[in-house]
């Protein structure tokens, strides 16, 4: 059993607006180390590119729901669409979480996958070990030149047509929802996705083709339509472009790209505790799911991951969305602070991006819940 760190998560401020159409800006306050926050920033932005983080294109910065530091490299502005890779995951989960708070799907609920015969041991796979990422199926997540690697197969080879049946037709390994079924693998996203999909579709009653089945730009179209409306228009996410495979899944492993900003108002949703404006989008206790950690990767401790989340190993209380490349949506709740940073960092630098989430994370005080905080008009 891994201790869990969970640090309350706070709520949008009294006289603070939230950032669905435009973003409530201010300077840090007195009570921020402005100084080293700006410095920090500047060393990873600097150019040429810092040795130890790699290339940084975007950051920005949410403390107690403004945002107080945008930057952006030369070549990218507030406009630019960005890769997700792999935050896409989180956004995911956000997804799965409305679609349980409507009834189309339950965390216990086995996996329905047309690969697998009657009687298959898969079928013991559930919503909730897909999630945990502990669905035991065979995978190698590997991106290294030479290297067999399952998630380029998927994502270029092989799989590409149809990501998930290519998933589905992994074997068992290890017994689901043990500690031995963990392995983190995009794989499970996309598997995760078609399900989803499956789920959105059919409550639509539609599009179907000739076969009486949805043909795969009108499926892709059908579930971007409902995580538009469910998820990313509510929030005001409205830059966000997700990308479908053939068969018409979302591959939410990877693709959800978006400016900085949004990524920005994704992690509010997130520090916010999955509510918006008044609104509870997602079901009580479902980030909380995402944010206790559950399994230790050795490539990432002391990092661990939770469900399509990852907690960290070294500022307390603190979650976060990780993709390729060092993409982050970092997530303090004991600071009430958002981090987004978006670039380029080979993945032996990964431990130094970390220590500058760190100490970017110190700048800001830790709330005191006796006193409220700060709000300027």
């Amino acid at each position: 059993m891994i201790e869990s760190d969970l640090v309350d998560l706070p709520p949008q401020h009294a006289g603070v607006p939230w950032p669905t159409l435009e973003w409530p800006t201010d300077a840090p306050g007195p009570e921020v180390d402005g100084a080293t926050l700006e410095s920090l920033v500047d060393r990873a932005m600097a150019a040429p590119d810092p040795d130890d983080l790699g290339e940084t294109r975007a950051v920005v910065v949410v403390h107690r729901g403004r945002l107080v530091l945008e930057r952006h490299a030369e070549g990218y502005g507030p406009a630019h669409t960005h890769p997700s890779w792999s935050l896409a995951k989180s956004i995911l989960h956000a997804a799965v979480g409305i679609a349980v708070r409507d009834g189309l799907l339950e965390p216990a609920e086995p996996v329905d996958a047309p690969e697998w015969p009657p009687g298959d041991p898969r079928h013991a796979i559930t919503v909730g070990d897909l999630l945990a990422m502990r669905c035991g199926l065979a995978w190698q997540e590997v991106y290294l030149p030479g290297v067999r690697s399952d998630v380029i197969d998927m994502l270029w080879g092989a799989g590409k047509d149809d990501l998930a049946a290519f998933v589905a037709s992994k074997p068992l390994v290890a017994e689901p929802g043990s500690d031995e079924s963990f392995v983190y693998s995009s794989g499970t996203s996309n598997l995760l996705a078609r399900l989803l999909g499956d789920r959105i579709v059919s409550a639509a009653g539609g599009p179907r083709g000739a076969a009486d089945e949805p043909t795969g730009a009108a499926r892709a179209a059908l579930v971007f339509e409902w995580l538009r409306e469910q998820l990313l228009d509510p929030i005001g996410m409205t830059s966000a472009v997700p990308k479908a495979d053939p068969a018409g899944t979302w591959v939410a492993s990877s693709y959800c790209f978006a400016t900085a900003a949004d990524m920005a108002r994704f992690g509010l949703f997130a520090l916010r505790g999955g509510t918006w404006n008044g609104r509870e989008l997602l079901p009580p206790g479902w980030m909380d799911r995402a944010r206790t950690p559950r399994s230790v990767d050795v490539d990432t401790a002391p990092d661990r991951h939770g469900e399509h989340w990852w907690t960290s190993g070294s500022t307390p209380g603190a979650f976060f969305g990780s993709g390729y490349e060092g993409q982050r949506i970092w997530v303090a709740p004991a600071q009430d602070l958002v981090v987004v940073r978006l670039g380029v960092t080979d993945v032996a630098l990964r431990p130094n991006l970390q220590r500058w989430l760190d100490d970017l994370t110190a700048c800001f005080p830790t709330i005191d819940p006796a006193r409220p905080p700060r709000v300027s008009i």
